[in-house]
């Protein structure tokens, strides 16, 4: 099943995947929602989905296959090949993202792959993701530090005071107090401020939900 919004495109494209041995177009569609309609009627191996389409784009159609038809392979192919379109697709559901331009061969390939029940990705979009998975995982500021104590230079970077940071973390003000002498002992500063400035500057601090 091929959804494309460009008329010409989703005509050529019919085309070419007819004209092949082993496959078989058995529906299209101009929107997100009539690729969801399509599917669940003929209910296909494969569903090729472009992410720009009018109604509901190709990210809440892969969303909702994925929930109405998880049998169904989807494949998105597209123009656009940016890490963020290329992981939403894939969290949304998809099996393989090619990028428009592809050779026929390739959509083939990679039709067919999807189907079987394996990933696949376009070569300048598999390059990305190796890329995005071989990066080393980010490192931790304070390496030295407890939990707790952690927990307490996070308090103390967002603004609280001892007194504040035992009440919301249930602690006796004695042993915050206790903890940030030792956090500061092993951050080397030699008080509060300065311990704060540390913490902010590593990204300790920020109200959840905020960046």
């Amino acid at each position: 099943m091929l959804a494309d919004d460009h008329p010409v495109v989703r005509a050529g494209l019919a085309a070419l995947l007819s004209s092949l041995p082993g496959i078989e177009v058995v529906g299209v569609a101009a929107t997100g929602r009539e690729a969801i309609r399509e599917v669940v009627t003929t209910r296909p191996d494969v569903a090729v989905l472009d992410l720009q389409m009018p109604d509901l784009d190709g990210f809440a159609a892969t969303r909702e296959l994925a929930r109405s038809a998880p049998e169904v392979a989807v494949l998105v192919l597209t123009m656009f090949e940016d890490d963020d379109s290329v992981f939403a697709a894939m969290r949304a559901g998809a099996r393989g993202y090619l990028v428009k331009g592809a050779e026929q061969e390739e959509i083939a390939r990679a039709i067919r792959a999807v189907a079987a029940g394996e990933a696949i990705f376009g070569p300048g979009v598999a390059r990305r993701v190796l890329t995005f998975f071989a990066a080393p995982p980010p490192t931790d500021p304070f390496p030295e530090l407890t939990t707790r104590e952690r927990e307490i230079l996070d308090l103390l970077a967002a603004g609280l005071s001892n007194p504040a940071i035992a009440t919301r973390l249930d602690l006796a003000p004695k042993t915050v107090a206790n903890n940030v002498s030792t956090i500061f002992t092993k951050l080397g500063t030699a008080d509060r401020s300065t311990a704060i400035i540390q913490a902010r500057n590593a990204g300790l601090g920020v109200p959840k939900g905020r960046t």
